[in-house]
């Protein structure tokens, strides 16, 4: 065993970047049973044996076979394993190689650089030499790699921070720009508060790699690079990848990792069939798996799998009721679904078929069901939670007699005519009733015998006949599946009646007959409807399946993903057509790519695509950067302008995807990160290979920014009301840290020495905690936002309003107006009275009622009253009263000289209110702008 140890490590270091890895420690190769002897009566060699398994996908995979001499050895080696295969941090975070092979065939096009890094490293450069471990440190490796990738655009960022000509950024200055930057302008600041002194410190003392930088607690680039390649500038919030999402509610609740003929390595008529197809998608998480099982032939007449009618090779079933059972529960404790399509029209063989789940199983076959929950009309099926561990038959379910006949030429195999049919169908009619899913091969799936029946429960196949029927059954553990034509035509005609469908029962998709080659639909159409299995191809890593991986790896890969609230509750309606969700804040979210990092290992030029999937209504145009401008794939810079997607309806349900290829449209590497997973500031986005695995060093440094919509109509009012909030102060002279070896203190830059910025700074000041106010008070709403959840429906853009200033757009999305924790959540509106309200804040506000939108006679709204405060009627003007209308707030143009006469024309459209006190609450634009995106 201490010899194979090392030959382990170097295996797992080679495969763990670039494969898919699975660890078996049981070994089925026959091969290795042969030479081991391992069927030999009495023999404990099959749990001593070790199978890494490793590959570019799931099809083309390579077996490494391991012998120890104890059992417990290989169950340890195998968590192990496993643990750092699945470790999240590892697989969203810049990694590091130590190998000069390696390292020479990433870079074949450009040997001399690499050995021009090498030697500024004072490393080894013969491609040939050998590197000991304490010559080949983190330190040395970090200066190679910063060699042989320079960073222009960190240097940019760093100086647009950094005091004139200082090589370095103070503590305060790194703290400007980790609260500017790097925050993300969603989160509330008592929960989530400013980065603090000391946490600066901490992270200039883990980064900086000058120890008299560090203890005068300043920064150089390089200390700002490593920050920037660090874990606390992840992409994506890793909290979101572990578990994270309630795992008890009922099963139909969730969205379901599923497959579709999963046995297929190929295409569906003539590829080959192999158990480890089973194995490898449950290591994968996925919790539905598909069995066309068929009758075998004599003398044995052991059950078969395959998909009938075709030139595709059969396997045994047994074969894969023990792979099933060998790797279910490796990588998620969460239910396992076994969707027959059950062809097997023997009594015999359906017995067979029945022992084998019970005896191999064991008690992880769920056979009856569970006392707290009856299968009966009106009740819900139980939840994730309560099934773990647990393997479900969905078998159709029939009487105890003769099964019906099978019909030898009829769809494309998956429940299509027994319990798929059209809206329209009679329930009499079996046959398809769309010539494209005629094109099938396999035939009608036939009613289960006794011992086959006893062991289906929750999840019963059914026809599908129409909502209406569906509604009045009321039957959650009915399920009926669909070919996806049908599903999206479903989904274009009566959008809202199959959300509601899936909010009380389960419905499965799977691709149409004429995919012979396993390509695969888009599932998000589907996921936007609230169906839980959307089975697909896992042979084929097209964009459909890499989609699905990238979602499925978050909620710490259970295969489990809780449907978003509008596609639950039963007390409201949802359409994915919708143009406005009024319980749901739109977001925009603002995008730069700076560059690129080790892109290809050629000297090619590369480019970037952008776009956002997610709802019909959202944005869906695809951003592209130019080809970069010299064919250099090691550190390509592009200065673009920022792509903005602006209005994302429902941001938890959309994802963002970035893809890169070369001049010649060769696929480089890609990420998909769900919007509501994104971290804002500059972040490293590491790029994912076609089968979703991490590649080893290709990465995108961007600038991301996701805050709340804001409509055009109103993005001027609310741009010139931030303004005419800000405080009068005073300009405070920087103070930075006196220089340890002279005791000076650095002199700030003047405006006109300043450098710029490299983009526009999209956090705006603070606006006063304090205005004068005067005149009629405007009624303070709860907002919908927060308030109970309203139905959703068509409404259209709000045009804009007659005397809303004339601002520049790409102005408004560089402005944001941030939350303070301390506001209470209110939307400021005018009701359709002139009734004199009754305000309930504390802080001021000012807003003309002729620039506030009519509210939507559809929205509820009512008015908050404070008993301690009455309404204050307005007043003459006296000479401590503040400037009349037609004059100009006195800190209307404070610390903003940009364009006089907007600021003027903006703060002619104010009015103010009263207010009880400033003690507890600060406004900040807030509550106007939940208006706004309300309405």
């Amino acid at each position: 065993l201490p010899l194979l140890s090392p030959t382990l490590s170097c295996l797992h270091r080679e495969f763990q970047y670039v494969s898919q890895m699975s660890v078996r420690s049981h070994q089925q190769h026959p091969k290795v049973r042969n030479v081991f002897n391992l069927d030999f009566p009495n023999s404990d060699h099959l749990v001593k044996t070790l199978t890494v398994v490793t590959g570019p996908d799931m099809v083309n995979l390579t077996y490494h076979n391991f012998f120890a001499y104890k059992e417990k050895v290989t169950q340890n080696w195998a968590a192990d394993i496993l643990s750092i295969a699945y470790n999240p941090s590892r697989n969203n975070a810049l990694d590091m190689v130590r190998s000069l092979s390696i390292i020479y065939k990433m870079f074949p096009a450009d040997k001399k650089r690499v050995e021009g890094a090498l030697a500024s490293a004072h490393l080894p450069k013969g491609k040939g030499d050998t590197m000991k471990p304490d010559v080949f440190t983190e330190a040395a490796f970090k200066l190679f790699l910063m060699s042989l990738c320079p960073r222009p655009e960190i240097y940019e960022i760093f100086t647009s921070y950094s005091a004139k000509a200082k090589p370095y950024m103070t503590k305060e200055s790194l703290a400007k720009f980790v609260n500017e930057k790097q925050r993300d302008s969603r989160l509330n600041e008592e929960l989530f508060p400013r980065f603090r002194p000391d946490q600066v410190k901490a992270l200039i003392e883990k980064y900086e790699p000058c120890s008299s930088n560090s203890n005068r607690g300043q920064i150089s680039p390089e200390g700002l690079l490593f920050y920037l390649m660090g874990p606390e500038t992840s992409v994506v919030i890793l909290d979101k990848l572990a578990k994270c999402q309630d795992m008890s509610q009922p099963l139909p609740h969730y969205l379901i990792k599923s497959s579709h003929n999963t046995y297929l390595t190929a295409g569906q008529f003539s590829g080959v069939s192999s158990p480890e197809m089973y194995r490898q998608c449950l290591l994968s998480g996925c919790r539905c798996l598909e069995l066309d099982c068929w009758k075998g032939k004599p003398p044995d007449e052991e059950p078969i799998i395959t998909h009938g009618f075709t030139m595709t090779t059969e396997i045994m079933f047994k074969d894969v009721i023990e792979a099933i059972a060998e790797s279910a529960f490796k990588t998620s404790q969460y239910p396992v679904i076994l969707s027959f399509e059950n062809h097997v029209d023997s009594v015999k063989q359906q017995e067979k078929m029945a022992n084998y789940c019970k005896t191999i199983f064991g008690d992880m076959l769920l056979t009856d069901p569970l006392d707290k929950y009856p299968m009966k009309p009106g009740l819900q099926i139980p939840s994730p939670a309560e099934l773990m561990g647990k393997i479900l038959i969905k078998n159709k379910k029939g009487s105890h007699g003769k099964p019906s006949q099978a019909c030898p030429k009829k769809t494309e195999g998956s429940e299509q005519p027994i319990v798929t049919a059209s809206a329209g169908q009679e329930p009499n009619q079996t046959g398809p009733t769309n010539p494209e899913d005629q094109c099938g091969t396999a035939g009608q799936e036939v009613t289960a015998y006794e011992e086959m029946s006893a062991i289906v429960n929750y999840i019963q196949p059914t026809k599908f006949i129409s909502f209406d029927n569906s509604r009045k059954k009321n039957k959650s553990y009915l399920i009926s599946s669909f070919v996806e034509t049908k599903g999206e035509s479903m989904i274009s005609k009566t959008a809202v009646e199959f959300v509601e469908y899936n909010k009380r029962q389960m419905s499965r998709i799977y691709p149409k007959g004429t995919r012979m080659d396993s390509s695969n639909y888009s599932p998000q159409p589907f996921w936007n409807a609230g169906c839980q299995m959307v089975a697909l191809n896992y042979q084929t890593m097209d964009f459909p399946m890499q989609h699905n991986m990238a979602l499925f790896e978050f909620n710490g890969r259970t295969g489990y993903l809780l449907k978003h609230d509008l596609l639950r509750r039963s007390d409201k309606k949802f359409d994915p057509y919708c143009e406005r969700i009024d319980t749901i804040v739109a977001n925009t979210l603002t995008i730069k790519i700076y560059s690129g990092q080790f892109l290809s290992d050629k000297s090619v030029k590369t480019g970037v695509e952008v776009e956002i999937i997610g709802l019909p209504g959202d944005p869906k145009k695809k951003y592209r950067t130019k080809w970069s401008t010299t064919p250099n794939a090691i550190n390509p810079v592009w200065n673009e302008e920022p792509f903005v997607f602006e209005k994302i309806l429902l941001p938890d349900m959309a994802s963002l995807r970035v893809v890169v290829h070369e001049e010649g449209g060769k696929f480089l590497g890609h990420r998909i990160i769900p919007i509501e997973a994104l971290q804002s500031g500059f972040q490293h986005i590491c790029l994912r290979s076609e089968s979703n695995m991490l590649l080893t060093l290709p990465a995108l440094f961007v600038y991301i920014e996701v805050k709340d919509y804001i409509p055009a109509a109103f993005a001027g009012t609310l741009f010139a009301y931030a303004v005419s909030l800000e405080p009068e102060t005073k300009a405070s002279s920087q103070v930075e840290e006196a220089d340890a070896t002279t005791g000076t203190q650095d002199t700030p830059p003047t405006p006109e020495e300043s450098p710029p910025e490299p983009e526009p700074n999209m956090d705006s000041p603070s606006p006063a905690n304090t205005v004068s106010v005067e005149s009629e008070p405007v009624p303070i709403l709860q907002p919908s936002v927060v308030g109970p959840i309203q139905s959703v429906e068509h409404v259209p853009e709000p045009e804009a309003l007659p005397n809303a200033p004339d601002v520049d757009p790409e102005a408004v999305l560089a402005t944001e107006l941030t939350p303070d924790p301390k506001v209470d959540s209110t939307t400021c509106t005018d009701p359709n009275s002139n009734a004199d309200p009754t305000p309930n804040v504390d802080s001021t506000l000012d807003v003309n009622s002729n620039v506030v939108p009519t509210p939507d006679p559809d929205v509820e709204s009512t008015p908050v009253a404070d008993p301690a405060i009455s309404p204050v009627p307005p007043s003459e003007p006296s000479s401590s009263d503040p400037a009349p209308e037609d004059s100009t707030p006195p800190d209307a143009n404070e610390g903003n000289t940009s364009d006089s006469s907007n600021t003027s024309d903006s703060s002619n459209l104010m009015h103010t209110v009263p207010v009880k006190s400033l003690d507890t609450y600060s406004f900040k634009g807030f509550s106007l702008f939940l208006l706004f995106s309300t309405l």
